[in-house]
């Protein structure tokens, strides 16, 4: 199903929990140099479908490919290819961003001058300079998902996957971490990010996939997805008012 350009692409995902079905049949591609927004309810699936992308998860049915790498049995080289940021974060509250990063880059196998040059460019890119030695469990939110993006985008990958990653900032935060986002799609990169906000969709995607109740219900541009009524309301009619 690749047409060349994809840098995400899943095809035909499932998951299934005995009788409970997470997700069905999910079929996308996120192209270079585009956002995609992935929008639905709470509990609509959107989470079960980025672990199994990010090959934390196995699907029951389907593929995934990150850069061309099966997930299910090339993880380590599509993970390569990847960061992930994911809704809780995940830091280290007693380190500093300086010593947390350096810690993610040697796990990434990044050494020497490219550690050094990777850890300047973080600080730079992510606005992290002021907080770079301050323990991380003294940094407001806004700071700490600065960090968290700082790491997904330490080594510099082709592909970035986000869970919600302006969930719970002030306005001034989230113009930062979008900037951030938009900056990385320049550079002829994909980026995946799971979302509920409608803002969000406006703001900052290129395409709209919206799923619910485990089904994909749109696959589109923002302003198609707005056709006939606009944004909220194409969104509670493709969810059928399932609350978010």
């Amino acid at each position: 199903m690749s047409s060349g350009t994809a840098l995400i692409e899943a095809e035909g995902l499932s998951k299934y929990y005995g009788s409970f079905t997470a997700i069905r049949d999910v079929s996308f591609q996120v192209e270079r140099g585009s956002i995609t927004a992935f929008l639905g309810p709470n509990g609509a699936g959107k989470t079960t479908t980025l672990r199994i992308l990010t090959g934390a998860l196995a699907p029951t049915e389907g593929r995934a490919r990150i850069a061309g790498h099966d997930m299910g049995i090339d993880r380590l080289a599509g993970s390569k290819a990847m960061g992930y940021l994911g809704e809780s974060g995940a830091l280290y509250p007693d380190m500093t961003p300086a010593s947390y990063l350096r810690y993610v880059g040697q796990i990434r196998h990044l050494r020497g001058d490219a550690l050094k040059s990777a850890l300047e460019r973080a600080a730079k890119d992510c606005q992290l300079e002021e907080v770079w030695t301050k323990s991380v469990r003294h940094l407001s939110k806004g700071f700490k998902q600065r960090v968290g993006l700082a790491q997904a985008m330490l080594h510099d990958p082709e592909v970035l996957i986000l869970d919600e990653p302006t969930s719970g900032l002030d306005p001034n935060q989230i113009a930062v971490v979008r900037d951030l986002i938009r900056a990385f799609a320049r550079k002829n990169r994909a980026v995946l990010l799971s979302t509920h906000i409608l803002q969000e969709v406006e703001a900052i995607a290129d395409r709209v996939l919206l799923i619910s109740e485990g089904t994909l219900r749109f696959q589109g541009t923002p302003a198609e997805l707005a056709q006939g009524g606009g944004l909220e309301a194409r969104f509670r009619e493709l969810t059928k008012g399932v609350a978010a």
